[in-house]
């Protein structure tokens, strides 16, 4: 059964369902990309690594809340004078740095072995400001921008500080599509929540038509394959919250 949602299930980006989700649409967008590659082309799933240290802006995604451990209760009894009351500890994680690894298909032509696309599906410490994970993906599409290569970016959280692109018309979700071929123009694709997510054509060489990929298709498929039907609390808020007149749309499409 798919979401009841149009378009993306805002449900979805609750911090304790993300994680897996974000991991199987990548994997989802895999499987049905590659049918239409091969067997000229290829596509696949690469990670790029970064660290994450406490002082991080994103570490809160990441790393353990401080636990304080309340010291056992000892039943009355009598102690010698000369014993020394020892003071119980508190104890909470004490976390260095975390090593994070972040998905993204990666197309190649498999005649050359060259890349000529990526797609990126951004996750939340990509869009927050100051964090290790945003200057990681900055860093990686900064490359991408200086090569050869195609850049696919898929936006589907609401929550946190846009990628970039400034002058694009705000919206829920959006997909940006930077051709190798035309930098100074990046096709966009605003998305509402209340829009079904679109098919758009991903960009292999000048030479080749463009492969359709339908993210309606995948987000329906990655829902039914995890199960997210008896996942998801739908009498709950979504997290982050929606705005009013979102919510009333939410809770009457939810009734219905």
């Amino acid at each position: 059964m798919p979401s009841p949602f149009p378009g993306m299930d805002p449900y979805l980006e609750r911090p304790s369902l993300w994680s897996g989700f974000h991991v199987a649409f990548i994997s989802k967008l895999q499987e049905v990309l590659n049918p239409r590659l091969l067997p000229k082309f290829i596509a696949q799933i690469e990670t790029r690594v970064y660290v994450v240290r406490d002082e991080d802006p994103g570490s809160r995604l990441f790393l353990a809340e401080v636990s304080v451990e309340k010291p056992c209760k000892v039943k009355n009894r009598r102690e010698p004078v000369s014993a020394l009351m020892v003071a119980e500890p508190v104890v909470f994680p004490f976390e260095l740095e975390i090593e994070i690894e972040e998905a993204r298909i990666e197309i190649k032509d498999r005649r050359h072995n060259m890349l000529v696309a990526v797609i990126e599906v951004l996750s939340p410490s990509n869009k927050i400001r100051g964090s290790e994970g945003r200057a990681s993906f900055l860093s990686k599409r900064n490359e991408i921008m200086a090569s050869p290569v195609h850049w696919l970016e898929i936006g589907l959280l609401r929550e946190g500080s846009p990628s970039i692109f400034p002058l694009a018309p705000p919206s829920d979700c959006r997909v940006y599509l930077s051709r190798a071929d035309d930098r100074r123009r990046t096709r966009g694709w605003p998305i509402s929540l209340r829009e079904k997510l679109p098919a758009i054509g991903v960009p292999l060489d000048k030479h080749e038509v463009r492969v359709p990929l339908d993210l309606a298709a995948v987000l329906n498929g990655v829902y039914d394959q995890a199960g997210y039907e008896y996942l998801v609390d739908y009498t709950q808020s979504p997290e982050p919250p929606l705005s009013t007149p979102d919510a009333k749309w939410a809770n009457a499409l939810l009734r219905a």
